[in-house]
């Protein structure tokens, strides 16, 4: 059957979601129509600034050419052949930088698997601890955010929209607490309440695994003290359980290094990435030891398509960007930047982060810190208005995350800032 279609024809496209799309799906009053850098360009014509990065997936910025190129190159090589049915070079070669990068100092190579997205690859680095320890208990922290899968849903820290009427949720998870400078919650109250846990809730003989991010995403861009991975590890050592580095959102150059978890000092077991790792096409792995990722007997992992071959031929010119010589200097001055003027801007709240990967928190007052989400709502939909797109976060809605390019000119960045500023002080008015 041969189908007609008039190019000429107009979609309304605002209408077309109504009728066709699940409501459950959130969306924003914009439709794309073209983006390039730091900016986006709607239908009706109007620019933004792009401080959200499609929930930080371009590190990069939109469309960066060597990404581009390599996508059109293995485009007209092929587009799919499943890693399962043939092995193909670029699976290889990611697999083969995540092992060059891998975050640590006990050499050696590393093992990957590749899959579409970071829930996949959280629940897949969970199915690598229980085979290699043998054990089924995983521990995951407050205000976590792993994905909507089963597993990564029970993981994740957030009922609503994240959990609510979705249950009964996966067994064997346990939610120990995760510090938060800003709200009193030191390193030594967050190892006291795990070891708490282990007293009242699950003996740490039977945990496989603890998965953490070195900074929290969805959960408010909570930075971990720079004492805590290292704690972590070591209680971790002591029970035979496996780190978890959950890089998905904070990785990727996003705070400066190819990896956040370089910023302590510490060797997870295994380490997740994804969102930026494929410049924009959907692509997450996991990494480790050879001795743990060759633990799951033959076809206990893989996909259909996961380590699609165009997402992977992006990911190697992505990783090679991020890890090539001034990437980090660059975005080391980029986090410097940031912070300056979002300590200048007149708030009442908190500015946090690491490097470029910072947010601010708005509360109604200093003494009682009460989470002002409204306000947040406010700035969000003022920013839009004057050409800046923002992102909130948080369990309370209450911070204002900025994921700008890494790659984002001066004045761009300036613009953006500008325009962030105005908007704080019409939602304070």
């Amino acid at each position: 059957m041969t189908i007609s279609v008039d190019a000429t024809q107009h979609v309304d496209v605002r209408d077309a979601r109504e009728r066709f799309v699940s409501a459950a799906v959130s969306t924003p009053p914009i439709v794309v129509a073209g983006a390039q850098g730091a900016r986006i360009e709607s239908e009706d014509g109007r620019t933004y600034i792009d401080f959200a990065g499609g929930i930080a997936c371009q590190n990069l910025g939109h469309g960066p050419s060597d990404v581009v190129r390599a996508i059109h190159e293995q485009v007209d090589r092929y587009l799919h052949q499943c890693f399962m049915v043939g092995m193909y070079e670029p699976y290889v070669d990611v697999c083969r930088r995540l092992s060059d990068l891998y975050p640590g100092s006990s050499g050696g190579e590393y093992k990957s698997v590749l899959v579409n997205s970071g829930a996949e690859a959280v629940e897949n680095a969970v199915k690598v601890a229980r085979a290699a320890t043998g054990r089924p208990a995983v521990i995951t922290f407050e205000r976590a955010f792993h994905g909507r899968t089963l597993l990564t849903m029970t993981l994740t820290s957030k009922v609503v929209p994240y959990k609510r009427g979705f249950g009964p949720f996966a067994p064997e998870v346990y939610r120990a607490p995760a510090p938060y400078e800003y709200r009193g919650v030191t390193t030594e109250d967050a190892i006291m309440g795990l070891l708490a846990l282990f007293k009242g809730d699950v003996d740490p003989k039977s945990v496989a695994c603890v998965v953490l991010e070195p900074v929290q995403g969805e959960g408010g861009f909570v930075p971990m003290p720079l004492d805590f991975p290292a704690r972590l590890k070591e209680v971790c050592e002591d029970h035979g359980i496996l780190y978890v580095d959950d890089e998905v959102q904070a990785g990727v150059g996003r705070t400066g290094p190819v990896w956040a978890i370089e910023h302590y000092g510490v060797e997870p077991d295994l380490v997740v990435s994804g969102k930026s790792l494929g410049g924009g096409l959907p692509l997450a792995g996991v990494t480790g030891r050879p001795e743990l990722m060759d633990a799951v007997q033959p076809g206990g992992l893989g996909g259909t398509f996961g380590g699609n071959p165009v997402a992977c031929a992006a990911a190697s010119v992505v990783l090679d960007a991020v890890a090539a010589p001034g990437f980090r200097e660059r975005a080391d001055e980029l986090g410097r930047t940031l912070r300056e003027r979002l300590e200048s801007f007149d708030i009442t709240g908190d500015v946090r982060g690491i490097g470029p990967m910072l947010a601010l928190e708005l509360v109604t007052d200093d003494e009682s810190r009460t989470p002002a989400p409204d306000r947040v709502a406010a700035t969000v939909a003022a920013a839009r208005e004057r050409g800046l797109l923002l992102l909130s976060c948080g369990l309370y809605g209450n911070v204002i995350r900025l994921l700008p390019p890494l790659t984002i000119e001066p004045a761009e960045l300036d613009e953006g800032l500008d325009i962030l500023e105005a908007s704080l002080r019409d939602a304070a008015a």
